[in-house]
């Protein structure tokens, strides 16, 4: 095939594709190791040096012209798909507007804020504290053993630097105590982690634990306010909470607290009276000052309220499902 062929072909294949991977399959004809230029170029070897001169000035002519042909047609069909996107992303300024969408707050934040709401109503303040905790805050100060299961590696993400992962959120009652002095009286709503993930366990989940210590506080105070609490956050007068006898190492005594549903019992949380230790820890007299606490799970609570089923809806972001909360 001569030259003028070549450029004759080129022109002629290049203008039947209309995308660039067709175009670049074309290409390959030409200017591809085995393509129809390269062939001409293997070709000079067996000419004398003056033939040599000659054709290859011939050939890289022709070379440059089907290099010229593609990119004209390169630039052209990306001038075309540019049309077809922008005639299909096209909008009619004419037309009303579609109105604004709004959004809503997600499930388990209205319910973080109706617990805040409603405890703060009685006089708890809201303490907050890091996600990421040491060994003391987590288990010691809250007079958790060294052999304890809590600490385990398959129940607690731990960090390389020995640091880990809150489990709950009782290290934020421990700084709390460091700082202020009695009488307290807080909830600490917030985010904590543990090794656990199926339709009612997640890795990362949201707990509000409350602290009220005080002179002459008793389990009496314990059981009122978790039932005045329990009964206005479902709006149920008739609902009852029961107590019963646990272990806990931060709390002595200690009690799952179940409360009473669809005609039934359902344990909603843990509770007790501040072990002595735990104040010692944080220098409060713990002959002087007594206190309880107790911890819920917000995913729990907001399941309960709202009729969901499957822990893990809560974090799958499916507007179906969130769109019911806006």
């Amino acid at each position: 095939m001569n030259l003028e062929d070549i450029l004759t072909e080129a022109r002629r294949d290049f203008a039947a594709v209309d995308t660039l991977p067709a175009l670049e399959q074309a290409k390959a004809r030409f200017l591809g190791k085995s393509g129809a230029i390269t062939e001409q170029m293997k070709g000079l070897g067996k000419l004398d040096p003056e033939q040599r001169k000659e054709a290859g000035a011939r050939i890289n002519q022709a070379k440059d012209g089907v290099e010229a042909l593609l990119k004209a047609r390169r630039e052209a069909i990306q001038a075309e798909e540019l049309n077809r996107q922008l005639a299909a992303e096209s909008l009619d300024v004419t037309l009303p507007g579609r109105g604004a969408g709004l959004g809503g707050a997600h499930p388990v934040s209205l319910t973080l804020k109706r617990i805040e709401s409603l405890f703060a109503s009685i006089g708890f303040a809201v303490a907050d504290g890091p996600e990421i905790e040491t060994d003391f805050y987590n288990f010691t100060a809250l007079n958790i053993p060294d052999n304890h299961p809590a600490r385990a590696m398959h129940d607690t993400f731990y960090l390389g630097d020995g640091s880990l992962l809150r489990t709950h959120t009782s290290p934020v009652q421990v700084r709390y105590m460091e700082h202020q002095k009695p009488p307290i009286k807080i909830i600490a709503p917030g985010r904590v982690y543990r090794v656990d993930s199926d339709a009612t366990h997640s890795p990362m989940f949201h707990q509000v634990e409350g602290l009220w210590v005080d002179r002459d506080i008793s389990f009496a105070h314990l059981k009122g306010v978790v039932q005045d609490f329990l009964q206005r956050f479902f709006e149920r007068d008739d609902l009852t909470v029961r107590f019963r006898p646990s272990f806990f190492p931060f709390t002595e005594p200690s009690a799952e607290m179940d409360m009473s549903w669809n005609g039934g019992w359902l344990e909603i949380g843990g509770c007790g009276m501040v072990h002595p230790n735990v104040l010692g820890h944080v220098g409060i007299d713990a002959e002087a000052w007594q206190g309880f606490a107790f911890g819920l799970g917000v995913e729990r609570l907001a399941m309960l309220r709202y009729g969901v089923n499957d822990l893990r809806l809560f974090f799958e972001n499916d507007m179906r499902f969130l769109k019911q909360f806006a």
